[in-house]
């Protein structure tokens, strides 16, 4: 349920008002303020609150009920976009493209070095490497684990680039004190238990798209998250599994107006995923800026062809700075900054 209040309505009174609905009724009140009005969001058994009743009061705007069953996520909630923001002070969701780059693996302290430098000098603000990896061989590369955690904290160090890197269990998360951004892979969107336990840490959570997952699915995932009392999640459109074998997925991109009208939170695309086709993916990234997206997540080897991981959907560094180019004269077309 969603109650909003007049503009004059006062502090005391919200305050008196949402003790009276959570003593009353099986609720949790969630509080909005925005520019204009306050929104305070009902979360459980709302069956027998009587809306005429709260709708009288003097200081109500109008009352109605929510059907979707995500809430926190749910733009009705919160009406303003929301806006991750790390400590460095880099922001995902404030009207920037914010861009994500950087191998699919982690394979040597001078390639992760390398490339960090090469992403952060064509307009990247946040490096993506790959330590752990779930893989559908067991016999393909799984990554260098700890050590590859290791070896991007010295990239971070070096080039001051935020982290963006997989968690696969939750007995990995205290390896993670250096991460800037947790990104749960397609894989693991409905771990359900993982996701409760990434709710209850301070740190924003890349949330991708599961393998072949609906919208509302994806929506009740980053609800798990945020019920647990972390709210800064990043959704990310990666491409789902379709009848179409020519891409690796088809990228939805209908998806990101979806979200952003569904949904407050911040939305990322991953071309490099979507399509496994690395002359797909600057196409496919200027689309998904047309389309809304608050940033892009693209892959980036300086050796493609011998990539322990994902060479085929891989830029080299020169092709990225090309695409970050387009895609920035792109973003300012639509509005936004860098």
């Amino acid at each position: 349920m969603i109650i909003v209040l007049k503009h004059d309505c006062t502090p005391e009174q919200i305050e008196a008002f949402s003790k009276n609905l959570t003593s009353r009724y099986d609720v949790k009140v969630n509080t909005w303020f925005g520019t204009q009005s306050t929104v305070l969001g009902l979360i459980g058994d709302t069956s027998a609150i009587d809306i005429d009743s709260i709708a009288a009061q003097s200081f109500v705007e109008s009352v109605k009920r929510v059907q979707e069953p995500y809430k926190k996520a749910n733009r009705k909630f919160h009406p303003d976009d929301t806006v991750v923001t790390l400590p460095g002070g880099q922001k995902i969701g404030d009207g920037s493209l914010a861009l994500i780059a950087g191998p699919c693996s982690v394979e040597s302290e001078s390639q992760i070095c390398g490339i960090a430098r090469r992403v952060k000098a064509a307009g990247a603000k946040f490096l993506r490497g790959g330590a752990f990896k779930p893989r559908t061989s067991p016999y393909s590369f799984q990554g260098m684990r700890a050590e590859g955690l290791q070896l991007l904290s010295e990239a971070k160090k070096e080039t001051g680039l935020p982290i963006v890197t997989e968690i696969m269990r939750v007995s990995h998360l205290e390896l993670f004190d250096d991460v800037d951004i947790i990104q749960v892979g397609a894989r693991n969107m409905q771990n359900f238990e993982l996701l409760k336990e990434l709710g209850k840490i301070d740190k924003p959570i890349l949330l991708k798209r599961g393998l072949s997952s609906t919208i509302e699915e994806l929506l009740m995932s980053a609800e798990y998250i945020m019920a647990g009392g972390n709210e800064r999640v990043i959704l990310c459109e990666r491409g789902i599994r379709t009848y179409e074998t020519y891409t690796r997925n088809t990228l939805d991109i209908s998806a990101v107006p979806i979200l952003k009208k569904l949904s407050h939170l911040p939305v990322v695309v991953d071309p490099s995923h979507a399509s496994g086709i690395s002359w797909l993916v600057e196409p496919l990234a200027l689309a998904a800026v047309a389309a809304g997206a608050d940033g892009l997540i693209i892959e980036v080897h300086n050796d493609p062809p011998h990539a322990l991981s994902d060479g085929a959907q891989s830029l080299t560094p020169d092709q990225f700075d090309h695409v970050a180019d387009r895609v920035f004269r792109a973003a300012e077309c639509f509005g936004k900054t860098r």
